[in-house]
């Protein structure tokens, strides 16, 4: 009977404490010795993710590490960018990818380009001659994103390495081809024909933009500024340039030019006209971050 009820309450002790002790409990009486072991109590841990989206900033925050410093090589950190975006403007029909450097900063990497000639109207003016321009981009860049009060406002800067390939074509005002105020005649000269190359082989380039998001992946986003490219060399010739041109100079007096001699005033006008030396960037395009 006494064993019985030291049993009673050596479980009634071993209920009230289990949930507080992880060692085994001994109870002893005065013919045997029981030993109950406690259950341990369960602790749930919830790992923190590699990558916290921001909601507000749009961007993620590495918490294992950046591309320089932490855990994560950079190899690793390379291979696993924070996002990647496509993008269409007066650079060119193209796509990028973006690495997280903080809250705030993004590195970017990309390439742009195609002809996207009809963005500028397909056109344009050098003094009273009008140029048809057909274009063939490759503009890659590298770059930073930043966001300076960490909501969809951006500010970007970076390099591009341009390698874009401009050709003109001259149109004629009636009869004449009209350059430095000088009417020279258009079926004599024949086509005047050239190509266009800025001399910048870097250009920097600076944007700002917004970047809204539109889910816990994607995005939008939209970007407007300038790359200096440089100013303008230009090559031009005429598809008669042994033939006499005939024209009339400021006294009224009719003379006589080779059609290379026009080429070469109409490739001057064209330096002097710098076409797009600040070159607009314009572009819009979406975002998936991982």
């Amino acid at each position: 009977m006494k064993l019985i009820k030291l049993s009673a309450i050596s479980a009634a002790i071993l209920a009230s404490t289990a949930a507080l002790a992880a060692q085994p409990v001994i109870v002893v009486d005065s013919a045997d010795a029981v030993v109950y072991e406690a259950e341990p109590v369960a602790v749930a841990y919830q790992a923190e993710p590699a990558y916290a989206y921001n909601a507000d900033a749009g961007m993620v925050r590495n918490t294992t590490g950046a591309v320089v410093g932490g855990t994560k090589t950079f190899f690793q950190t390379a291979v696993n960018p924070a996002a990647v975006s496509a993008e269409v403007g007066t650079l060119g029909y193209g796509a990028n990818v973006a690495w997280a450097m903080n809250d705030k900063t993004e590195l970017q990497a990309g390439w742009a380009g195609g002809d996207v000639a009809d963005l500028f109207g397909g056109d344009f003016d050098a003094d009273d001659v009008n140029y048809e321009v057909d274009a063939d981009f490759s503009n890659p860049y590298l770059g930073v994103q930043y966001r300076p009060v960490a909501n969809w406002f951006t500010m970007g800067a970076g390099i591009i390495v341009p390698d874009n390939d401009i050709d003109v074509t001259a149109n004629a005002d009636g009869d004449f081809f009209e350059l430095d105020g000088i009417q020279y005649n258009a079926a004599q000269t024949g086509n005047l024909e050239g190509s266009l190359e800025h001399r910048n082989k870097l250009a920097p380039y600076g944007t700002i933009g917004f970047r809204p998001n539109i889910g816990n992946n994607w995005g939008v986003f939209g970007e407007i500024g300038a790359a200096y490219m440089g100013k303008t060399d230009a090559k031009v010739r005429s598809t008669n340039p042994d033939a006499d041109v005939n024209y009339t100079d400021e006294q009224g007096v009719t003379q006589t030019i080779k059609g290379s001699e026009v080429a070469n005033i109409a490739e001057q006008e064209l330096e002097d006209k710098d076409w797009l030396e600040w070159f607009p960037i314009v572009k819009l395009g979406a975002t998936y971050r991982f």
